[in-house]
């Protein structure tokens, strides 16, 4: 007996009816995530658990027969994290979407990995209490799948991201022990901070199993300030003054006019008429205070070169323009496959930064569309290419290269919420240097000593 079947067979007789599936067609939805080119395998077979215990016996049994194992949320990654290699098993967690608890006294909640970020959200929203961490895919992607990579998203500039709200992880670790990690309490320092470290770490040292999250009070009604400009090194400039003024909004987003004709071919918005470029703004100060703030961006925008800036005095039109801004992504997918880069730099460093970007696409003759949460410097050029064109896509390639070596010679680092995964191995190398990534590779090896946790992703030492 092969030992994928010798696994099989274990599985059926531990697990309930159901979980485990081998039918190719259906694995062939798993093999990968959204990251545009990122190689990836063919699954030997499915599992999708619905509880810690049923997810330790199948970490347990790929330990011990020594198959590749890949945890997978939704799918929406950027960077091949959650992509197969060939023989393993894809360990999804769709099946394992409870919200376990909301404690408004203590303002927590606990949920389960595959529970979608918008349904978090919802819920929380009825006991008057928010969760911060806003990606972009957050009405697909998980909670499970945001950990992995320690995602961010819109409002991360004032609020911070995934791993500033994650108090506690029940994971199973690679020999099928379940542990927990982290608190409930509000403060807490015992031991090294090992639930700090599984988030982020995509999940190549333990399988996450159950998340604690912290939530912050319902916000005030948010400010919208646009401004437009006239290209996006000048916007890069207005983000600057931002920064030296001293604001903190609780958002700060740039759209360039590839995004916003592509938004507007869709779905006829008609944002695109009037602006090469528009920076979004949104300040949650309540009262005189955040009258104030959004005055002193509107400001700020002028001194930075727009071509005009104003607050929204209309909250449909203030949406609509945020609506926007997140089906970027999708629009310019029609067009072709997208390259999705995800470099962040110091705020100072911005205009630099999207000049660089520029260069790239002029000197290797391709498309780059850009989407940013300008406010911390975490800049999302997107790549577009004609579908079928080889030249054009290693034309992308080199372009991808030198927006991260850009990103590295102006002190900033290759991915600010996306993660290494696949696409980012080599830029991890070059950022952190091989003494920090032998550190790294000591961690993986304490935790996973026989490399089955997802293998290959992150850095290539597997």
């Amino acid at each position: 007996m092969t030992d994928i079947a010798s696994l099989i067979a274990a599985l059926n007789a531990e697990l309930p009816a159901e979980r485990v599936r081998t039918d190719p067609a259906l694995l062939a939805g798993y093999a990968h995530d959204e990251a545009e080119w990122a190689p990836h395998g063919k699954p030997a077979l499915l599992v999708r658990p619905r509880t810690a215990e049923e997810t330790a016996t199948v970490v347990r049994l790929c330990g011990r027969h020594r198959i590749p194992l890949v945890p997978r949320g939704a799918g929406t990654g950027l960077s091949g994290g959650a992509n197969a290699v060939d023989g393993c098993v894809i360990l999804s967690f769709e099946a394992m979407t409870d919200i376990v608890s909301i404690d408004p006294v203590e303002r927590l909640a606990v949920v389960q990995p595959g529970v979608v970020n918008d349904v978090l959200r919802a819920a929380c929203a009825e006991h008057g209490l928010w969760y911060p961490p806003d990606p972009a895919s957050s009405p697909w992607s998980t909670i499970g799948g945001n950990v992995a990579t320690n995602a961010g998203g819109v409002c991360c500039v004032k609020y911070g991201v995934t791993r500033d709200y994650v108090l506690g992880l029940q994971a199973v670790l690679a020999d099928g022990r379940v542990v927990r990690l982290g608190r409930s309490t509000a403060k807490g320092v015992a031991g090294y901070d090992l639930c700090g470290l599984l988030v982020g770490s995509e999940g190549t040292l333990a399988v996450i199993t159950e998340i604690t999250v912290r939530l912050l009070p319902t916000r005030p009604a948010e400010l919208t300030v646009v401004g437009a400009f006239d290209s996006v090194v000048t916007a890069g400039h207005a983000v600057h003054e931002v920064t030296r003024a001293g604001l903190v909004p609780s958002a700060l987003e740039l759209v360039d006019r590839h995004c916003l004709r592509a938004v507007d071919d869709w779905k006829n918005m008609g944002l695109s008429a009037d602006a090469q470029v528009l920076l979004l703004g949104r300040i949650d100060d309540p009262g005189a205070a955040g009258e104030a703030a959004a005055d002193t961006m509107v400001e700020c925008f002028r001194r930075g070169g727009a071509d005009w800036a104003a607050r929204s005095t209309d909250p449909e039109e203030a949406d609509a323009l945020f609506a926007a801004r997140r089906l970027a992504y999708p629009a310019l997918e029609r067009l072709g496959p997208v390259l999705t880069e995800d470099v962040c730099v110091p705020r100072a460093r911005v205009p630099e930064m999207l000049a660089r970007i520029e260069s790239a696409a002029a000197a290797h003759d391709t498309l780059i569309a850009n989407i940013a949460h300008a406010g911390d410097g975490n800049l999302h050029p997107l790549i577009v290419t004609r579908p079928g064109d080889d030249d054009a896509r290693r034309r992308a390639q080199e372009a991808f290269d030198d927006i991260i070596d850009a990103a590295l010679e102006l002190g900033g680092t290759v991915t600010g919420e996306h993660g290494v995964g696949l696409l980012k191995r080599r830029g991890l190398a070059q950022e952190v240097g091989g003494t920090v990534l032998d550190m790294h590779s000591a961690v993986k090896n304490a935790l996973d000593p026989d490399a089955i946790l997802n293998p290959g992703k992150v850095f290539s030492q597997d």
